[in-house]
């Protein structure tokens, strides 16, 4: 069955999958069994037929979501407006036109014209059908909502499109969003993104140039916020930096709610692993070092078990450049200096919500306190991936990194005009949950890379804006590769790799 929604103004058409419907189950552990046989019965076999990937199927099932041919009688109950016994939420599969599946649910986010008052604002939502959810602060009139008189949040997009006092109403998808990480190499028991002396195959100076940068600052006084699944945050190597800003998201009926704390969060190999390549300790005789050992580390897990919707991801953004937006009581001062996220699907298109733009505009124009928020975004891995099919690290306000080997040349990742930046991430070294070490491989662990190379040059400087720490880490990069760069920029590396150390230095001088 085709279908129809609006996403950031455009009608899109998606697929349906027929006879089949998601259903998440309440459970405490991960991969719960499916509802009673009466709901229906797997099926396993229609989203074969329909290409979905094991992969998907089995992070769907760690989140508790189920996919079932429903009964006879779940039809009945569905029809009459009912919940199904056992269940938490109910929700259509979609294939959108890029090939990535979502869950829709009731649940969808709306912005309301700003010329309406809050008041103005819900009762235009009462009058809609919507029943919000949540208010979300980083946007005016920006609202999580469920529909209470449409079909599904589909039907209410579509719905609402022509009610002039709406922005934009888009479905809230659930869907698969897997770190950015590849396969792991053969460890390498020394980190040549830091200092790369040719060994193991290598090239002399392949690297970030950093040393000159700790000869002068290593990040003390700055805030990098990683958002990542989850992450160690007691291990050995980390805990020192972990700052009390730190919190985690956990998905709900009514949409995710915010931990503040690192009690009870969840824990991530590919996040642990992000966290150290900006922030591992040193001196302290443990593991490796980070780009910005001395900086604070905000660490915010969402997405846990690698779904949830993109409104979680978006409230984790606004709330790295503002904690108020989450806790009322927190200072705006208290928000990151410098943000990084490695999610994202790899070799496929990601569409942007309106509602995460919005997050990622106001993060980077009014993060710290009006300076701006610089957000560094992995691109994604995979040969051939055009990158501005992702539409969330193509964003404009978005720093999109691409990974180096060690021999200083471009490895498997997207590329097009608006790849940014080129840091190492093939064989890498950093942390690993459980105290433990690893090589690995990624544009997730380029983007931390670079990241906190940016935060070195920001803390010998911490009053340059976001566009003058953008055009710092643009303008000190290293023009690698033996390929041409028309108008400073090439598809493959962007404006070249990262060199913290002349970062650093022209920091230090911008006025």
């Amino acid at each position: 069955m085709m279908r129809r929604y609006y996403h950031r103004d455009r009608l899109v058409e998606v697929e349906q999958l027929d006879d089949v419907i998601a259903v998440r189950v309440d459970g405490d552990a991960r991969g719960a069994a499916a509802p009673g046989a009466d709901l229906g019965t797997s099926a396993r076999g229609a989203l074969r037929e329909a290409h979905i990937d094991e992969e998907t199927t089995a992070a769907f099932a760690r989140a508790r979501w189920q996919f079932i041919t429903p009964s006879a009688r779940a039809r009945e109950t569905l029809a009459a407006g009912e919940g199904l016994p056992g269940a938490t939420a109910v929700g259509k599969v979609i294939r959108r036109p890029n090939g990535r599946v979502g869950i829709a649910t009731d649940l969808l986010n709306v912005q309301l014209v700003p010329s309406l008052s809050p008041a103005e604002a819900e009762r235009e939502l009462e009058a809609a059908g919507l029943r919000v959810v949540n208010k979300l602060g980083f946007a005016e009139n920006l609202y999580e909502v469920r529909t209470t008189t449409a079909e599904d949040a589909l039907a209410a997009s579509t719905a609402l499109h022509e009610n002039g006092s709406f922005v934009f109403a888009e479905p809230s998808f659930v869907e698969h969003v897997p770190p950015r990480s590849a396969p792991t190499d053969p460890r390498y028991p020394e980190q040549w993104q830091w200092h790369n002396t040719g060994a193991a195959g290598g090239t002399a100076g392949a690297d970030v140039n950093i040393e000159p940068a700790w000869d002068r600052t290593s990040g003390a006084g700055l805030r990098v916020a990683v958002i990542d699944t989850g992450f160690d945050t007691g291990h050995e190597d980390l805990a020192a930096g972990v700052g009390s800003m730190s919190g985690f998201y956990r998905s709900g009926v009514a949409g995710a709610t915010f931990r503040q704390g690192t009690a009870g969060m969840p824990d991530s190999d590919h996040g642990t692993f992000c966290a150290g390549m900006v922030g591992a300790r040193r001196d302290n005789g443990l593991g490796g070092v980070g780009a910005a050992p001395d900086c604070e580390l905000t660490l915010l897990a969402c997405l846990e078990d690698q779904v949830d919707t993109q409104t979680t991801l978006a409230r984790a953004v606004a709330y790295a450049a503002n904690p108020a937006m989450e806790l009322p009581e927190a200072d705006p001062a208290d928000g990151a200096d410098v943000l990084v996220c490695s999610l994202g699907p790899n070799g496929a298109d990601w569409d942007l919500t309106s509602t995460l733009e919005l997050a990622l505009e106001g993060a980077a124009a009014g993060g710290r306190q009006g300076k701006g928020l610089a957000i560094f975004w992995a691109a994604s891995n995979g040969r051939n991936v055009d990158v501005m099919k992702d539409e969330v690290v193509s964003h404009p306000d978005v720093i999109a990194v691409v990974r180096s080997t060690r021999k200083d040349l471009e490895d498997n990742a997207a590329r097009g005009p608006e790849v940014e930046l080129i840091a190492p991430g093939v064989g890498v070294f950093s942390t690993e949950s459980g105290d433990a070490y690893a090589a690995d491989t990624g544009t997730s662990y380029a983007a931390p890379c670079a990241a906190g190379c940016a935060a070195l040059a920001l803390s010998v400087n911490p009053e340059l804006t976001r566009d003058q720490l953008r055009a710092i880490m643009r303008d000190s990069a290293d023009q690698i590769g033996g390929v041409a760069y028309p108008a400073g920029h090439n598809d493959d590396y962007g404006f070249g790799r990262v060199n913290a150390g002349e970062a650093v230095l022209l920091a230090a001088t911008a006025v």
